[in-house]
């Protein structure tokens, strides 16, 4: 098997290649994201896409590469059926707490704390609970993907049920935790290793892998900082 790869496309979006051979792409917002480089927006062949709630800078590219690649979509319940609303056939809703088998992997949906909707036509549509998901890869190596979330206290449950290696959090506070919540959230957790995502996008996104790395590095907790485009293994 191959190692684990992961690419960073800006925001919270992440296209992994799996040791299986298998692609998956994790909240994608690509055509409009701006610090998304232009090479990274065409997304071809893929497998699995995984939704961790309905906010458009995180759904904005769903459907367009749902249709274009036939990938199968999972999703929190409400946000799939708003997908299979638009058109979508392959689309799996589930719910926190739920554990599924898809394409040789094992998702698990996890809480997140935060909020989940969309803006059509001029209204609020919401669209279910918020999201987190754990998982495993065909080599066992396990991961947490926090989605957009604050700290909360059940991370601890996901160290002690499932022991994920690296977290995926996101650290630019003002919509989410930022690098002080975060650097917590690695304690919480037990991991070895840390993604920063979901900063830098906007002026309102202040927090800094920097700043996080201060936080965490002491700590034994390695951070892998990423630019957009970029892709660790």
């Amino acid at each position: 098997m191959k190692p684990l790869s992961f690419t960073w496309l800006g925001h919270g979006t992440f296209l992994f290649g799996t040791p299986g051979g298998k692609r998956l792409l994790v909240d994608p917002w690509v055509a409009t994201n701006p610090v998304c480089p232009e090479a990274s927006k065409k997304i071809r062949e893929l497998d699995l896409i995984l939704l961790t709630h309905g906010h458009d800078d995180h759904t904005a590219d769903a459907v367009s590469i749902g249709r274009a690649t036939g990938a199968r979509v999972i999703a929190p319940y409400e946000l799939a059926l708003w997908l299979q609303q638009k058109g979508l056939l392959s689309v799996t809703g589930m719910n926190r707490g739920g554990t599924i088998e898809a394409a040789g992997l094992s998702i698990t949906m996890v809480p997140a704390c935060h909020s989940s909707s969309i803006i059509e036509d001029g209204r609020i549509v919401y669209l279910g609970e918020p999201c987190g998901y754990v998982i495993r890869f065909e080599d066992g190596l396990t991961i947490y993907f926090a989605g957009d979330t604050s700290i909360f206290g059940d991370m601890r449950l996901i160290a002690e049920l499932y022991h994920p290696r690296i977290a995926f959090l996101p650290i630019g506070d003002t919509y989410t935790m930022g690098p002080q919540q975060a650097a917590k959230a690695c304690e919480l957790l037990g991991v070895t290793q840390v993604v920063p995502m979901h900063y830098g996008t906007f002026p309102s996104l202040t927090g800094t892998p920097g700043r996080l790395r201060e936080l965490v590095e002491p700590r034994g907790v390695q951070v892998i900082e990423l630019k957009p485009g970029e892709t660790a293994t």
